[in-house]
């Protein structure tokens, strides 16, 4: 039976409100994506990937009080599931290799390695904390949004966000002394 007009579910929001919202958020998800990700494919994924989920949502999108920080939580998920998913199916992307060969000639080949190297176990090691605890360590370090804001951002008080601070560190240096006792011995 073809489609027609009375089958299609119209859009619970216009696509007015969807575009808008897209022009206004669209630099900070994918800076977001990219710090968390460090790689533009993935932060390119990641902005389309919570936009779309934004369209398939059944009751629509209410992001009321605050947009921005949905939106911001919903990039930080969204790139630590890439995160994730790396782990299981490790890939090399062409593009973002390229890229990373320019730059290593800036810096000399060992200095730059070590540095991916680092970059990535921290990546890995942030993708293994908990959601809440994922998201503040990603405002904090990778946006650079101080403790008050962060708790605005995400609902909850300075002393929350200073307390798993303080955990996901502990065990991110846990992890990369582990790494780092691994290369010493090699």
């Amino acid at each position: 039976m073809p489609a027609t007009a009375a089958h299609l579910k119209p859009l619970p929001n216009p696509p007015d409100e969807l575009e808008s919202l897209f022009r206004a958020h669209q630099e900070q998800i994918f800076r977001t994506a990219y710090r968390i990700t460090g790689s533009p494919t993935d932060a390119e994924d990641v902005l389309q990937t919570v936009f779309l989920r934004l369209v398939r949502r059944t009751e629509g999108f209410e992001l009321a009080p605050n947009p921005a920080a949905y939106l911001m939580r919903a990039a930080i998920n969204a790139s630590l599931d890439v995160i994730r998913s790396r782990r299981s199916n490790p890939s090399i992307n062409l593009q973002d290799s390229e890229t990373e060969k320019i730059a290593s000639r800036a810096s000399g080949p060992e200095v730059e390695h070590a540095d991916k190297e680092l970059r990535q176990l921290i990546r890995q090691a942030v993708s293994k904390l908990g959601p809440k605890a994922a998201s503040i360590f990603a405002l904090r370090y990778f946006e650079g949004y101080d403790n008050r804001e962060i708790a605005d951002l995400l609902g909850t008080s300075q002393m929350v966000v200073g307390v798993l601070l303080h955990r996901s560190r502990a065990r991110l240096r846990k992890e990369i002394g582990k790494y780092l006792e691994k290369h010493h011995e090699a």
